[in-house]
């Protein structure tokens, strides 16, 4: 997990709006998929998006923080998957 998106607060307290699986997808379409379900969320609402592979856990926040939002906290489970909070801006 990268340091520039370590936990802005416990994971605990973080409360999603939608939920996201895109752990079948491959790149591109794991952050086109992201977009498109940030795009119909208002702006303050939190996805939790649940993804697999490197490019994904790299590229999936990443590019939610270039376009605005926030990424709350990223969470590797035990069978190898990520979870990332994203808190939608603007």
């Amino acid at each position: 997990m990268s340091q520039e998106f370590a936990p802005a607060e416990p994971v605990s307290t973080i409360r999603e709006t939608c939920r996201l699986d895109i752990t079948r997808d491959t790149c591109p379409m794991t952050f086109v998929r992201t977009r498109l379900a940030l795009d119909r969320m208002a702006p303050g609402e939190v996805l939790l998006v649940f993804l697999r592979g490197d490019e994904p856990r790299r590229n999936v926040p990443r590019t939610a923080a270039e376009q605005g939002h926030d990424v709350l906290a990223t969470e590797e489970d035990a069978e190898g998957g990520v979870r990332v909070w994203i808190r939608k801006g603007r």
